[in-house]
């Protein structure tokens, strides 16, 4: 894995609540870094170190007036039983459910970064494998900025479907305008050997598709933080440098408050 300056630090955040009462605080995670992260050097999206110079110039002049938000469309597809659930829980909620339950249809998460100082959303879209429901998922691909394609590490059927989610998922999207993400999960599940061999399958075939190969256990969570926050930190700047070439240096989406902001990049 690509090394970078990275602290990961617990900030309490104290909430006003009725007299008379004592919440505790709860905790975000604020996380400053001097470099994008990728996992694989030969299946990344791009390996610079940094964001591109306009995007962090944007950012800057943001910083003296009003600040821009910007909302990316992220889905989440792959076979039943890959563990796209697994994934996205054990980002947006710190957990892991060993029961399984196959998502109906399709569930939504919101996730909040703080990206070079600016605000920013993803809005995580979690749609069922199972083939009775696909027709009820695919309703929803429209709009994507971006696509995480999932797979079982553990089962090389699972990465050979991907290509078919894949199709199913531009049908709706213009491919030009998609950051594409092939993950592999549970990573804790398989053997060195067995790990060894499907990670090369999946890393040629990432580049295949032009897509980003990571490997990850939601079990443990390895990787996982650092997956989600490579998918903000691209579709982002992927967002910022479309909105410049659009409008110039014209103001970046809407207007919030900074206060809403969960993490920090």
């Amino acid at each position: 894995m690509h090394k970078c300056l990275c602290r990961i630090v617990k900030i309490p955040v104290f909430v006003i609540n009725f007299p008379g009462t004592s919440p505790p605080p709860f905790y975000a995670n604020l996380i400053s870094c001097s470099s994008l992260q990728f996992f694989n050097e030969g299946a990344a999206l791009h390996t610079e170190d940094e964001f591109d110079t306009k995007v962090k110039t944007a950012c800057q002049e943001q910083r003296t007036g009003t600040v821009g938000f910007k909302i990316s469309k992220v889905i989440v597809v792959g076979d039943l039983a890959v563990g796209k659930t697994c994934l996205i829980n054990r980002f947006c909620k710190d957990a892991f459910d060993k029961n399984y339950k196959a998502t109906i249809g399709v569930d939504f998460e919101m996730e909040r970064f703080e990206v070079l100082g600016v605000p920013f959303s993803l809005q995580l879209w979690d749609t069922a494998g199972q083939e009775r429901f696909k027709c009820i998922a695919s309703t929803y691909y429209r709009g994507a900025q971006a696509v995480i394609i999932v797979f079982d590490l553990t089962d090389v059927a699972s990465l050979q479907h991907t290509r078919q989610w894949l199709e199913d998922a531009m049908k709706e999207n213009d491919p030009t305008n998609v950051l594409l993400f092939l993950v592999g999960t549970k990573k804790d599940l398989s053997s060195p050997a067995q790990y060894s061999l499907i990670e090369e399958d999946a890393v040629k075939m990432a580049a295949e598709i032009k897509a980003e190969y990571w490997a990850v256990s939601s079990l443990s969570g390895e990787n996982v933080r650092e997956f989600f926050f490579r998918v903000a930190s691209l579709t982002f700047e992927s967002n910022v440098l479309a909105e410049l070439e659009k409008s110039g240096s014209r103001r970046i989406g809407e207007v919030v408050s900074n206060s809403d902001m969960k993490h920090q990049i």
